[in-house]
């Protein structure tokens, strides 16, 4: 006989699986799914393309709640990424991956890049009077860090966009069937049609291939269609739209390999500039063999002077210069390398071959708008990604700045699906998912903006008589390098005021954005806090994740355990504040300073225990909250973060509540 008898229950089966996030709560009613009444599948949303802008907003949806018969994405590729592409990751991304639990094996394989070696022509000409002979070739300038900003992750880390792709669908096989993303789909149009089901007035339409073969057309009926389908994106031909912009003469090789060398910084990140033309060095991860890829991006001499950069506008300079990229072969690439290191050996090491070459040719350009509004006044059809801006991969900021579109969107379409967003009643549109729009606009064009000058820079030669180079030193080029820093690394990000930013209050931190000052409309950094229910070390971002809440956070004043203090009445009011709004859309949080003695949770409003007993924290010995953030421990403050992770307004705990409920009122529907 058992000494004793185990009982079981499906619940429990989730216990033994990875934890997954709770899915936003919906006042709008659940769809029913099913065909339309002329037959057609239908979708709440439809993603086309399933590379990392595509994938990451079908995984948020996913995580958010929008899954099952409710959402799909269509790829025309066979699978993910095997080869090439993006290959770098900012620290910002890192922090939204890490909040959502998916970041442990890009960190752990990954190669970090700590900092950043400048080399250039040798100095030394010889001298007649010395009798020193000419020295030709490259010398390493300088060291500067490759981050310069505060961040939990102060370094660039490279891994495969393959690997990341394999990573996010592999999340999403958490929340999501596994018919989800349809591969071998290949999107073909979308028309509005809101006679036959003014629900799910978007008909897209794809071509796709059967299991013997043969390709055949299908069609469904969607609420929201987002194209994250690249650079040459059908999505946004078929909204009426082009990539505007501009693109130079200057041509470039990039080539995946393990390197041969006895050039010494091989395995850190490098600009190299050299009387024979310039190269990127970039270091990659580790693969199975047990060997260390090298990225090489190597300018391409042509027609023209390689300093000389002549915009594109006629055809004939479009068709030189697309005779140029054909032209470019794997041993040109190296044999251009060579003349670049120079006096240092490089090639690709006996046994292996090129993991993936390509040419391309350097150019900044994106589309004026990101949205379609429909014939029904609703925005409907979105665009990220390449689809909406493409650059050069100088700066790093291809992957990372796509997968940050999807991650301003994501929330916001949820949102509006789930009729968690207010709106008037002369609006059809949503005033909260109208602002994806203008703030990832305003920050494509600083990409636009940054990417030119850069690498245009890049392109030039240090010591140029170009007038257009005119001045370029090596000491200007670390300058824009660094100062760049706080935009490429993602953490400088600043969204300007809207319905969802707020700094009409007049309070921020005091010090610098970059180091942690809080600021309406920049992101909230993780810092490190001691919890006081289990006195456990944790990180912010890890205690509030990204699940698409918003998050009250009440930075209390040294007389938190003053029972008339300004303190414990913020902690009474927001806590019945926040129970005014639908129950799951909001987290509450509280940071106390260092206090003159030990309390108990009696000391505290009964409440804080009920609604919040995990998540009271106090400063840990490393890291003081109050001076990363610029609050003053006397005065406190209270802010709200948006689901995004970015600040949405910010008071002092006089009027605190008063300003949190103003902001939520404009965000969010009253429970």
């Amino acid at each position: 006989m058992p000494v004793f008898q185990e009982t079981s229950s499906a619940a429990r089966d989730l216990r033994i699986l990875p934890s997954r996030a709770s899915p936003l709560p919906r006042v709008t009613p659940i769809p029913n799914g099913g065909l339309s009444t002329n037959g057609l599948d239908r979708r709440e949303v439809v993603v086309i393309g399933a590379g990392p802008a595509g994938l990451f907003l079908t995984l948020l949806l996913a995580r958010y709640g929008i899954t099952g018969s409710s959402l799909l994405c269509l790829d025309a590729k066979p699978g993910t990424l095997k080869a090439g592409q993006a290959d770098g990751l900012q620290p910002r991304t890192m922090e939204v991956f890490q909040s959502l639990g998916i970041a442990s094996e890009i960190l752990s394989e990954g190669c970090h890049m700590e900092e950043v070696a400048f080399w250039n022509p040798v100095t030394n000409n010889g001298s007649e009077t010395d009798g020193t002979k000419p020295v030709s070739g490259i010398e390493r300038t300088s060291f500067v860090p490759d981050v310069n900003v505060t961040a939990r992750y102060g370094f660039e880390i490279t891994i495969h966009q393959g690997r990341v792709e394999r990573i996010l669908q592999e999340n999403l096989a958490q929340y999501a069937p596994a018919d989800t993303i349809r591969r071998s789909h290949r999107f073909v149009e979308y028309v509005y049609d809101d006679q036959g089901d003014p629900e799910y007035p978007l008909v897209v339409k794809y071509d796709y291939d059967t299991e013997n073969g043969t390709a055949k057309q299908g069609s469904l009926r969607t609420k929201y269609l987002v194209g994250g389908d690249g650079a040459h994106s059908l999505v946004r031909r078929c909204m009426g739209l082009d990539l505007q912009g501009e693109t130079s003469d200057h041509i470039w090789g990039v080539c995946d390999f393990v390197a041969d060398t006895n050039f010494p910084d091989i395995r850190k990140r490098c600009a190299v500039h050299s009387n024979a033309g310039s190269v990127m060095v970039i270091p990659r991860e580790q693969i199975a063999s047990g060997e260390y890829l090298t990225r090489l991006y190597v300018q391409v001499p042509g027609e023209m002077s390689p300093e000389t950069e002549v915009t594109t506008t006629s055809t004939d300079k479009k068709t030189a210069s697309k005779s140029r990229r054909g032209a470019v072969t794997i041993e040109y690439i190296f044999e251009q390398a060579r003349a670049a290191f120079a006096p240092y050996k490089i090639g690709i090491k006996e046994g292996t071959a090129p993991d993936w070459w390509a040419a391309y040719q350097i150019g900044q350009r994106m589309t004026p708008k990101f949205i379609s509004r429909t014939p029904d006044g609703i925005d409907r059809v979105f665009i990220v990604g390449d689809a909406c801006h493409t650059h050069s991969p100088k700066a790093g900021q291809g992957m990372n700045v796509s997968m940050m579109d999807s991650y301003n969107l994501a929330w916001k379409l949820v949102h509006s699906i789930n009729g968690l967003t207010p709106k008037s009643a002369s609006e059809t549109f949503d005033p909260v998912l109208e602002t994806f729009e203008s703030e990832r606009l305003e920050n494509a064009r600083q990409l636009i903006e940054f990417d030119a000058k850069f690498s245009h820079m890049f392109s030039g030669q240090i010591g140029s008589n170009d007038p257009d180079m005119a001045g370029l030193t090596h000491e200007e080029f670390v300058r824009v390098f660094s100062e760049g820093s706080g935009f490429t690394s993602g953490c400088g990000l600043e969204y300007h005021p809207s319905r969802i930013v707020k700094n009409d209050h007049k309070i921020k931190g005091t010090g610098d954005p970059l180091h942690g000052a809080l600021t309406p409309g920049r992101r909230l950094l993780s810092v490190e806090l001691k919890r006081y229910a289990d006195a456990n070390l944790r990180h912010l971002d890890d205690e509030l994740p990204s699940h698409g809440r918003y998050k009250i956070i009440i930075l209390t004043s040294n007389d938190l355990l003053d029972r008339d203090g300004i303190s414990q009445k913020i902690l009474s009011s927001c806590i019945d504040t926040h129970q005014t709004y639908p129950a799951g859309t909001i987290d509450l949080a509280i940071i106390h300073p260092p206090l003159i003695r030990h309390f108990e949770w009696t000391d505290l409003p009964a409440e804080v225990k009920q609604h919040a007993e995990m998540r009271v924290y106090g400063t840990s010995k490393t890291e003081d909250a109050y001076e990363v953030y610029g609050v003053s421990k006397e005065e406190g403050a209270v802010l709200v973060v948006r689901p995004d992770g970015y600040v949405g307004v910010m008071s002092s705990l006089v009027g605190g509540v008063e300003a949190v409920d103003a902001y939520l009122c404009d965000c969010l529907v009253r429970a």
